[in-house]
């Protein structure tokens, strides 16, 4: 039987925890035998030396792409540094050749600067997005996934989503039994719920240069379960309801529906994750007309259900 190959890309300056990742779950015997081999690569074939001034010694160099089943990217030191070209070919015709290629994390910008997902599906952390979106524009960047495969590229959200995507990958070549016994051993789930939209921190403005519009933010914010109507809030300002809407879209950069329901999910998650409030009342704490409002406007917010998220981050 072929042991599938995985070349693993040392990077200068590397994380050890990403290269950790993909080595250790390729490394792993559920069965007491390999299911992959596993080789260290770097573009001279020498030594790299990590973030905490570490060292280890790579396996090869670009050669072992020659022949790797999976070539692995997991992260990138500097997103405004491009590859080196010859690694960038060695990818390029690893993946003619029917190789898998792998970005873990930022190594999605490898696989972009390379020109590998130009029109295809991608991911990466999100605390990128802005910034792939505006270099690569022929990409199309999945900003809730924790992975994506397109046409035999694969890349992932940040951090731990990278053992999402090498589970992924495993259950891909050797079925789920395979994939649930190495996630029992790593003491993680073999699939988790949702994507980066539960993590992504998006605040929403406490205070703006319009000091009538922050009175009212105030007020807002310490009776979010009331009805409010445009007109009424226009009026309580002397305004007619045209200036006050466009008042407060250029105070906060949102219009007041939008501003309210992100206020109100807010402060769900509060109650969600200190609190045993049945679902059913917080929808009612936070001025959700109907239960299942709430949960159609947090599962759209977040991609998770009420439910999904107090099980993550709740107090136990």
């Amino acid at each position: 039987m072929h042991i599938p190959s995985v070349a693993i890309l040392l990077y200068p300056s590397f994380s050890l925890f990403h290269i950790a990742v993909p080595q250790t779950v390729f490394s792993l015997m559920p069965e007491g035998k390999p299911l992959f081999d596993v080789k260290l690569f770097s573009t001279d074939g020498g030594s790299q030396q990590a973030e905490n001034c570490m060292v280890v010694q790579a396996d090869g160099g670009i050669e072992l792409l020659e022949s790797a089943d999976i070539v692995i990217i997991p992260g990138w030191h500097d997103l405004d540094c491009e590859p080196a070209p010859h690694l960038e070919q060695a990818l390029i015709k690893a993946y003619e050749r029917g190789a898998k290629v792998v970005g873990l994390c930022y190594g999605a910008y490898v696989l972009a600067y390379s020109g590998l997902l130009n029109q295809k599906e991608a991911a990466t952390h999100w605390m990128a997005e802005e910034d792939f979106n505006h270099r690569f524009t022929q990409v199309k960047l999945n900003t809730n996934a924790l992975y994506v495969e397109s046409e035999r590229v694969v890349t992932s959200a940040g951090t731990a989503a990278a053992l999402d995507c090498c589970l992924y990958i495993v259950r891909s070549q050797y079925g789920t039994k395979i994939a649930n016994q190495m996630a029992r051993i790593l003491v993680v789930p073999p699939h988790r719920e949702g994507g980066q939209a539960q993590f992504i921190a998006q605040p929403i403005p406490k205070s703006t240069q319009n000091a009538e519009i922050n009175r009212l933010l105030d007020d807002l914010r310490g009776n979010i379960a009331k009805d409010y109507s445009i007109t009424e809030l226009a009026e309580k300002l002397c305004m007619s309801r045209r200036t006050f809407t466009r008042h407060f879209n250029k105070a906060t950069g949102m219009s007041f529906r939008k501003w309210l329901i992100n206020e109100r999910l807010a402060h769900s998650l509060e109650l969600l994750e200190n609190s045993s409030v049945p679902v059913e009342r917080v929808a009612e704490m936070i001025g959700f007309q109907t239960p299942t409002s709430f949960r159609q406007h947090f599962n759209h917010r977040f991609h998770v259900t009420p439910s999904a998220w107090r099980k993550t981050f709740g107090q136990r």
